[in-house]
């Protein structure tokens, strides 16, 4: 029978160790890189749910974690070149706002730990292997979900209904917008809506896009999510105004911005969850282990102002549903 005293010896060693290697990390400070378009790391929709996810978790900046954001102007070049910035700081765990960033930090290292965030297609884009075994050094959060367009356009269609030519504004060299382009093509036939395709890969298109929708005759512009700085998008909004165009997008922040409605998945949700990603992996947790999320959580976010600006009544019906309405 073993020795009362020896069991109690046993058992507090074993219990001492974890303790001893939490104490171990006690005085240390993490450092996370932030890779996206936009360089600041004051950037709210973003930065500030990501942050309460951490702060949650007992991360508190300046303390035992802190940030290295890296970013902008919004080129892929200079993507590339921030990727390899933040691989030479050597820090913990880098974050990953969009496809052409996650990408981009692929390519600069297989070592470091990678946590996208918003990426439609990470399987089809060669990020991950699966979305239950990612493998390799990358894991996050998707933005696949089958039917956001369609029902996108369907929100744009309740508001106006007689609309049928749509101009849909897209970054082509990004691969995260192909599956995006696929369920536009299903979700216009079945709405009946003609697309119209205008390449806006960066700002200096937006002229070229401009022209087009008047040539084209335009009735409303199916926005997805550019590599264009805030003031650009602006124009477009100020765009949409002047024409008569409403706006829809499926990035729900656009329209804090001035665009007119968005469906899409709640990023302040997601940013939310890459802080627990974060944790597990600074714990120890290898992201190839870290199963893939798709999303949960949706919103619809609807702007008062700029529908008056555009004589455009909301349904009742509408406003109840959304989750958010500006005014």
């Amino acid at each position: 029978m073993m020795d009362r005293r020896i069991f109690l010896t046993t058992v507090a060693g074993l219990l001492a160790a974890p303790l001893a290697a939490r104490s171990q990390q006690a005085g240390k400070v993490y450092h996370v890189g932030f890779l996206g378009y936009a360089a600041t790391c004051d950037r709210p929709a973003a930065m500030n749910p990501f942050r309460q996810g951490l702060r949650a978790l007992g991360y508190v900046e300046g303390q035992n974690i802190a940030f290295e954001c890296r970013g902008g102007p919004p080129t892929r070049e200079r993507l590339a070149d921030h990727a390899a910035e933040l691989v030479r700081l050597t820090v913990d765990v880098i974050v990953t706002d969009g496809t052409a960033s996650a990408l981009a930090a692929k390519q600069a290292t297989n070592t470091i730990p990678i946590v996208m965030v918003y990426v439609a297609d990470p399987v089809g884009n060669g990020l991950v292997t699966s979305l239950a075994r990612p493998g390799g050094n990358v894991t996050g959060l998707s933005v696949l979900s089958p039917g956001i367009v369609q029902k996108a356009l369907g929100i744009l269609r309740e508001i106006a209904p007689r609309i049928s030519r749509v101009g849909v504004w897209m970054d082509p060299t990004n691969p995260g917008q192909t599956l995006l382009d696929e369920q536009m093509n299903a979700a216009a036939r079945i709405l009946g809506i003609t697309p119209q395709r205008v390449d806006v890969r960066n700002a200096e298109k937006l002229d070229g896009a401009f022209a087009a929708a008047l040539e084209q005759r335009m009735e409303a512009l199916f926005v997805y999510p550019l590599p264009i700085a805030p003031a650009d998008r602006q124009r477009i909004v100020q765009f949409g105004i002047k024409n008569r165009l409403p706006t829809v997008v499926i990035s729900p922040p656009y329209v804090e911005e001035g665009m007119l409605v968005g469906y899409g998945v709640s990023g302040a949700d997601l940013y939310r969850r890459a802080g627990t990603y974060v944790d597990k992996i600074l714990r120890g947790t290898k992201p190839a282990d870290l199963p893939v999320e798709q999303p949960t959580k949706f919103e619809l976010v609807i702007n008062l102002k700029t529908a008056k600006a555009l004589g455009l009544t909301i349904p009742p019906s509408l406003l109840q549903r959304a989750d958010q309405v500006i005014d």
